[in-house]
């Protein structure tokens, strides 16, 4: 990936950003090494795997809030279990530049995806630190919890606490050992009792760099993409009850195999996001990743079945239809003479996020400064950024992601290739802090 007019040195590991004055710089092989430690930090079996709520994401988060401080950060754990790195403003009571991700991956996942935006957050804060640079506005740098589908079935949890959006009814969740969501919440240092307090009505700016998770910058060689809007997301869970038989004598004409019923929905939730995917109803897509049958058994009929769809779309009019006619579907798959019962709950859900278009034009305006191409996309991924944009103007950015893999052990993008993502970052925060008002009422944003 070839950027222009950004100086990435072996031999320095610096991005130095052209400008009149000096300017504080990117460090590229401080980021580098440590998005290669927080790699490491991993369950030996099963790398790259940092699940949230468990004991090595625990671990990864010390070693985050170790960094944190040594930046010159206060470090703090809010209500929603975020963990959080603050550096003041010159300004009295400013309002704050909010940089961030999350650190929690999906099983066997990959190095990049959210810890890059974290670090990339940590790595502008020791930059402005290093060349002696007090923004006016104060500067925080997130590490949002469980931004991946946790084990209780949700995900984003940390941002919808700090949007407002996280219910009574998702803290009563329980995942495979009993526990509750709000147990877990405690166990990480939140305060579920208190979620009011994790709203934010201050942010004037919610910056993410993420790795774009898909092909298109690295085949048409672009530097960076400024996300238009983020799809958003609804996980339903089918449940289907039929019998338990022999495999071998309950008769064909007679059974209640839960598994075939599961089998029809799927099909029907493929169908549907096909009819539904481009045209006029733009982008939409499903996917049902979770297939359970119990007892599990070669020579037993299927007594039970749970399938978990995911459906995304950048439209909540097509979502809107698609649960709709899925739900038809399921209804009259155990309608049909079955004699399989269905069951339906919508595990989470959220609409379509814009990205701020004030904020994009600056994200585009940094890059040019860099001489870095860029182009605008759309991000058919979700993220913290589409709950937060709830409350605060939200942008995103995504530097190349090596053949679109993410969630795999290859997920990869280049040092260089980081490094100047982490460069437009950093002008956009100093231009932002530049043309932002000091100040924000707390319920401007409130939804």
């Amino acid at each position: 990936m070839t950027a222009h007019k950004v100086d990435v040195r072996d031999t320095a590991s610096t991005v130095q950003m052209r400008s009149p004055v000096v300017m504080p710089s990117v460090d590229a092989a401080r980021l580098w090494g440590d998005v290669m430690a927080l790699g490491d930090i991993t369950e030996a079996e099963r790398p790259y795997t940092r699940r949230s709520f468990s004991p090595t994401f625990a671990r990864g988060r010390a070693w985050l809030a170790e960094r944190m401080q040594e930046a010159g950060l206060v470090v703090r754990t809010d209500a929603g279990g975020n963990l959080i790195g603050r550096r003041e403003g010159s300004a009295a009571d400013a309002a704050t530049l909010m940089v961030g991700s999350h650190s929690d991956t999906v099983p066997e996942g990959g190095r990049f995806d959210g810890i890059a935006g974290v670090l990339v957050g940590l790595e502008l804060a020791r930059a402005l630190r290093d060349a002696g640079c007090r923004l006016a506005h104060a500067f925080e740098v997130v590490d949002f919890l469980a931004e991946e589908p946790s084990e209780f079935g949700l995900s984003c949890i940390g941002s919808r606490a700090l949007a407002g959006a996280l219910e009574p009814a998702q803290l009563a969740l329980t995942g495979p050992g009993g526990e509750s969501l709000h147990d877990a919440l405690v166990r990480v240092g939140g305060a579920p009792g208190q979620l009011e307090r994790a709203r934010r009505g201050d942010v004037a700016a919610f910056l993410e760099l993420h790795i774009e998770q898909g092909p298109v910058l690295e085949a048409t060689r672009i530097d960076v993409g400024v996300v238009s809007s983020i799809v958003g997301i609804t996980r339903i869970e089918l449940r289907f009850d039929g019998a338990a038989a022999h495999a071998g004598t309950a008769p064909m004409s007679g059974r209640r195999d839960a598994a075939v019923a599961a089998a029809q929905a799927i099909l029907a939730a493929r169908d549907l996001a096909r009819a539904l995917d481009g045209g006029p109803e733009g982008y939409f897509v499903a996917t049902c990743g979770v297939v359970e049958v119990r007892p599990n058994a070669s020579n037993v009929v299927p007594g039970q079945a749970r399938v978990v769809v995911d459906a995304r779309s950048e439209r909540a009019a097509s979502m809107q239809r698609f649960c709709a006619e899925l739900k038809a579907r399921v209804d009259a798959i155990a309608g049909d003479g079955s004699g399989v019962a269905a069951s339906w709950q919508v595990l989470s859900h959220n609409d379509p996020a814009a990205c701020d278009a004030a904020l994009q034009r600056v994200l585009a305006a940094s890059a040019q400064q860099l001489g870095l191409r860029h182009r605008s996309m759309a991000s058919g991924a979700g993220h913290d950024a589409a709950f937060v944009a709830r409350v605060a103007p939200s942008a995103m950015l995504f530097v190349p992601c090596r053949e679109g893999r993410s969630h795999c052990p290859q997920e990869w993008t280049d040092s260089a290739e980081l490094a100047a993502g982490a460069a437009v970052m950093l002008a956009a925060v100093q231009r932002l802090d530049r043309e932002l008002p000091l100040h924000r009422v707390a319920t401007e944003r409130a939804s």
